[in-house]
């Protein structure tokens, strides 16, 4: 094992892995080992083609690693699933093509030579052992040629990798002048100017309304929306009743096979039957109390052979007094050795028992452990309750009943939710599982409910109502969205006219108290402060000031426009980055850079070879 292990850490060892087990193998996706091509095309690239199975098996792998990261498998957005893994397996199928056309490829004496250093391969002498190789292809279901085949296929796209990611050039300097920024400083002081205080001086006129309608009209659609009735379940949500006393005994039964621990009592009775059994027991118990022997007592006075032994009846096994079980364990409960229980009651007679041996481990007892027992049996039946209801709400669904009467039958609350959209949803249920349902053809046609969508640890179920597509806006219904835009468009323009006045007014520190507006002091603050958003950041070193002055700046903003004024930027003279931290610096900025030049190679590709995806199989392999 420890060898498997260390091979799967090596390259050739990662190699195999990937192509066996992941969906993403070097720049794209990769499908397991075999098969010839799949006459159900997904995409046909070049001379080659993606095929459906490959497809498919692709996606479910890639779900399946996402939803090990994830908790809430209502966070998964399909549509981009499949779109990341359909490019995926596009462009891995460019880059095989084009090393195939640039006659990249690897000897078998290469493969050979790199396998047999490998120690998985090797028996106790360290050479290399074609039994673990014949046993290791066997149980992955390959011939050699197939791994072969697959070495080299990939080998070959690593080739070509490393010739575009790894020309990649970024000098040490440039790494340095990068880092040196990240150092600099200076203080800033700040007034941010929001456009809806000037919303009140601008005027939006009918011929502006019809300008922009006219300009932007393609662009002016009202959002898909229906209006979603919906039922959302949790365990949390069922009530639950008090346990019973089966409850409790069946959760006492799991904890003590959870904690693998027997019961090794040896126990001994003394059994006493007939008419006066009671009163008998009743005696001899008093006659325990006082110190007599309990083996002597059991051969002189019990009706059972075992008193002939002084009553030893072995280890005590539940199973041997049938329905009087329970007395019994509750007698002997709490017992330790040489103890003496009360007479019992069972079917046999009277019976009286005493704890001789224990080697088993010490197990609490159930009244010592009722308070988490009764815990443990109340989620129990909350759980089992809970998915009774979830499977009755299915049925109900499947049977094409109303939310109405699914509500109202199951007693779980019915919520709504007015102008439900596809795109840009900020409501309770905007989880991308439960908006593909919400907005599937036939649920909408059909105006039906959905089968229970998994939403974080519970259920929820929609039934979509008056739907309405998306469709591009008549003047009239776009006219309140263009009256806001223009309006926030002209009264941004006025903020940033302001503080470009202002801005233009600053040249020493002595400027800044007398303007007409309140400059906040943020301190000295570097590249990385939070306290600005990412443009004015930006705009906060954009520019050098003189000596012992101030550089004043303004620009328009998300939420209108920004005044920034500076004084001197400074630089830290020494970087808190090791010489080996900058290395590696500079070994991530070429990676980034030469995965911008990969794709920029991908798409020269695309231009070389034909990509033509099926739509209709794409739809079906997407459940559409």
């Amino acid at each position: 094992m420890d060898k498997l292990r260390d091979f799967l850490k090596s390259w050739p060892g990662r190699i195999l892995l990937i192509l066996c087990l992941s969906p993403l193998a070097l720049l794209g996706v990769e499908s397991y080992f075999g098969g010839g091509v799949d006459p159900n095309q997904i995409a046909q690239v070049g001379d080659a083609s993606v095929g459906l199975s490959e497809y498919q098996t692709a996606v479910n792998n890639r779900r399946t690693e996402i939803l090990e990261q994830v908790d809430d498998a209502s966070l998964l957005n399909e549509d981009v699933l499949h779109e990341q893994v359909l490019k995926g397996l596009v462009d891995r199928t460019l880059l095989e093509q084009q090393a195939g056309k640039l006659g990249m490829t690897v000897s078998d004496d290469t493969i050979n030579r790199l396998l047999r250093e490998e120690e998985i391969f090797k028996d106790a002498e360290g050479n290399f052992s074609n039994d673990q190789f014949a046993n290791f292809l066997r149980q992955r279901g390959m011939t050699k040629n197939q791994l072969f085949a697959e070495f080299r296929n990939q080998l070959s796209l690593d080739q070509l990798n490393a010739s575009i990611v790894g020309t990649a050039v970024y000098p040490m300097k440039a790494v340095s002048q990068l880092i040196d920024l990240q150092l600099e400083s200076r203080n800033i002081w700040l007034y941010r100017f929001k456009w809806q205080d000037y919303a009140e001086q601008v005027k939006v006129s009918k011929s502006d309304i019809q300008s922009y309608y006219d300009a932007n009209k393609n662009t002016l659609k009202s959002a898909a929306m229906v209006d979603l009735a919906y039922l959302q379940l949790t365990p949390q949500s069922i009530q639950v009743n008090d346990v019973t006393k089966e409850d409790l005994q069946q959760q006492y039964d799991a904890y003590k096979q959870s904690q693998a621990i027997n019961d090794e009592r040896q126990i001994s009775q003394i059994l006493l039957t007939g008419d006066d059994a009671k009163a008998r027991a009743d005696k001899i118990k008093a006659r325990l109390n006082k110190g007599e022997s309990f083996a002597a007592l059991a051969k002189a006075e019990s009706d059972d052979p075992s008193g002939e032994t002084g009553g030893d009846i072995g280890r005590f096994n539940p199973t041997v007094f049938g329905n009087d079980a329970e007395a019994v364990e509750k007698a002997l409960e709490g017992l330790s050795v040489g103890g003496v229980t009360a007479p019992v009651k069972t079917s046999f007679g009277y019976q009286i028992f005493t704890v001789t041996e224990d080697n088993g481990s010490k197990m609490p007892t159930l009244e010592s452990m009722r308070d988490e027992l009764t815990a443990k049996a109340k989620e129990y039946k909350r759980q089992e309750m809970y998915a009774d209801k979830v499977t009755a709400i299915n049925d109900l669904a499947a049977d094409g009943f109303s939310i109405e009467d699914i509500a109202q039958q199951e007693n779980v609350t019915l919520k709504r939710i007015k102008d439900y959209t596809k795109e840009n949803n900020q409501s309770v249920l905007s989880q991308p599982a439960v908006i593909k349902q919400a907005f599937d053809e036939f649920t909408i046609q059909d105006q039906a409910v959905t089968a229970g969508i998994e939403v974080g640890n519970g259920n929820v179920w929609v039934q979509p109502s008056n739907y309405r597509p998306t469709k591009t806006l008549t003047l009239a219904a776009a006219t309140p969205k263009i009256t806001q835009i223009l309006r926030q468009q002209k009264a941004t323009a006025l903020a940033v006219k302001q503080a470009k006045t202002l801005a233009a007014g600053i040249k020493t520190p002595a400027d800044i108290g007398k303007q007409p507006v309140r400059l906040q002091s943020l301190g000295s603050v570097n590249r990385q402060t939070t306290r600005l958003t990412e443009k004015e950041r930006g705009l906060a070193f954009s520019q050098q000031a003189a000596d012992n002055g101030v550089v004043a700046v303004a620009s328009e903003t998300e939420t209108g426009a920004t005044l920034l004024v500076g004084d001197r930027i400074k630089t830290e003279q020494q970087s808190p980055l090791s010489e080996m931290q900058r290395a590696q610096t500079a070994t991530i900025i070429r990676d980034n850079l030469g995965q911008d030049q990969l794709q920029d190679y991908l798409d020269y590709l695309r231009l070389v070879y034909k990509v033509e995806i099926n739509e209709a199989n794409m739809k079906n392999a997407q459940g559409r």
